[in-house]
């Protein structure tokens, strides 16, 4: 009931307007078709009661009684909720288009992020044409296959970083412990780097590197928490709870990070420094380059706002997801110990495992296919918004209604799964189901207009990732706690993170 307490204090003022909102978005139902099922909401409020603690588990159980297509009333703001792989195929196919908008919360409207968002911004000719670059940059193979080399380094970064961590601890007489999802940030956000600014962006410098993570961190709790103003948005101009503006503050230090960046390169670019290739932020300068009226294509405050994103787009979620993985992999010591043969048998002890081996890696490939089944980054992918009044599924669905597509339910599907909630790669050794978009039982990275531009680095990073962590180190949790006594509680959030932050022993295979 966490979401029904924290906004509890505000629903009292809120009764009078609100009724008369409903009244009057009973009378925009024109249509001859029938709204999506639902469960009755109250009064004034609808059914931010009914939410839970962890919104997309309670939807997720709501499927049982009301069946794949869901409508609920969240204040003032009319929410449909599709959990099923044919609904899906459906919105996806059919429904891309009027479904293309986004329904930002007002979190993230702080300082015009928004605005020059691409994830969360409206679907329109800049979403497009910065997509355009993305999908250059981010899903080429060619431009992909090229940054390989600073991807290893990152690798060999973090684990170096371990080891040196792990001795530290030692010499005082520790256990060998560490909190693994820091060193996962670090090596997630220089690989990012290396891909779009052609060169690492921390380096050495880990304790500025800590300083973004705090503040990545507190970022995402912010944008993360039950705002009354989005269910009820003529709250907007009062930010109640003050979470515009908390974020406000995470956020313009950030953006202060990477407009150093973009200041940077631009002085480059001036005083001529030659580069061997361009690179993400090179393809966004250029169209950002002034005309002859002096009016930009695409300012600069937008092109450190892209940049920011994809930083948050390639670092929290395949931190996160590899996160996850090393929590099932520690859960099941038999599937880890499968792995690490399937490497030594593959690549040998003698030589680090390199990206070239992955494909060569049936059972790696199938363990990370079970990870983003069980643990999709964006547990409910980022919310679309209805353009125009639409049919869906026989179902009439208003303008302006938030579409929530939840992965994670459809994941757990027991018509597709067998066994849905149990951690099972096997299952994935003689499928064909893949996750880039195509199979709508497995949706980890979306689909259409709006899937995520890094699924191809994110995969590979995350395949590359745990596959060293295994060739290099065997692990065990502290303090003698048994693998079936973890803490696999989900935190709410923009991505799916774990509660408590794994912590366990790496330990030097020899």
């Amino acid at each position: 009931m966490a979401w029904s307490f924290a906004l509890f204090p505000w629903l009292s003022a809120l009764c009078a307007l609100a009724l008369f909102i409903n009244f009057l978005s009973k009378l925009k139902n024109k249509s001859s078709k029938p709204l999506p099922p639902g469960p009755p909401g109250w009064p004034l409020v609808g059914n931010i009661f009914d939410l839970g603690e962890i919104p997309h588990q309670t939807f997720y159980k709501l499927q049982a009684q009301y069946g794949p297509v869901i409508m609920l009333k969240l204040g003032s703001i009319n929410t449909m909720v599709v959990q099923s792989a044919e609904a899906a195929s459906e919105l996806f196919k059919k429904c891309d288009l009027p479904f293309a908008d986004r329904k930002a919360p007002d979190s993230l409207t702080a300082l015009g992020y928004n605005q020059g968002s691409v994830a969360i911004g409206v679907y329109s000719g800049y979403c497009r044409k910065v997509r355009r670059i993305g999908t250059t940059e981010f899903l080429v193979n060619k431009r992909v296959n090229a940054s390989i080399p600073l991807r290893q380094k990152c690798i060999d970064d973090m684990i170096g970083w371990i080891k040196k961590d792990v001795a530290k601890s030692k010499e005082n007489g520790g256990s060998g412990e560490i909190q693994l999802d820091w060193f996962l940030f670090v090596t997630s956000f220089n690989t990012v780097g290396n891909l779009m600014l052609s060169r690492e962006v921390m380096d050495a410098k880990l304790d500025k590197a800590s300083d973004i993570f705090d503040a990545f961190v507190v970022f995402l709790e912010w944008v993360g928490k039950p705002n009354v103003a989005d269910f009820f948005p003529f709250l907007k101009w009062m930010d109640p709870q003050g979470i515009k503006r908390n974020t406000a503050t995470y956020l313009e230090r950030l953006l202060g990070f990477a407009s150093e960046i973009v200041k940077e390169r631009i002085e480059e670019r001036e005083l001529g420094k030659e580069k061997k290739t361009n690179d993400f932020l090179d393809a966004l300068l250029d169209e950002g380059e002034v005309n002859e009226k002096g009016v930009d294509k695409l300012s600069l405050k937008n092109i450190t706002i892209v940049l920011l994103e994809m930083f948050f787009g390639g670092t929290e979620t395949t931190s996160t997801t590899i996160e996850w993985g090393m929590t099932q992999l520690v859960r099941h010591p038999n599937t880890m110990k499968k792995i690490q043969d399937e490497i030594d048998r593959v690549v040998g002890r003698t030589r680090k495992v390199e990206e070239n081996d992955l494909s060569n890696l049936p059972y790696l490939q199938a363990t990370v296919k079970e990870i983003l089944r069980l643990h999709p980054a964006i547990q409910m992918l980022l919310p679309r918004n209805s353009i125009e009044d639409t049919e869906f599924m026989g179902y009439f669905v208003p303008k302006n209604t938030q579409i929530f597509v939840n992965a994670w339910a459809i994941h757990r599907d027991p018509v597709v799964w067998p066994d849905p909630l149990s951690f099972k790669p096997e299952r994935f050794l003689d499928s064909d189901i893949d996750f880039k978009g195509q199979h709508f039982d497995m949706i980890p990275f979306g689909s259409g207009r709006r899937s995520c531009l890094g699924l191809t680095l994110g995969h590979r990073m995350v395949c590359l990732s745990i596959a060293s962590l295994l060739q290099t180190f065997d692990w065990k949790l502290p303090d003698g706690a048994k693998p079936e006594d973890m803490d696999m509680r989900e935190m709410l959030g923009l991505t799916l993170r774990k509660k408590v932050p794994l912590k366990v022993i790496p330990i030097l295979r020899e």
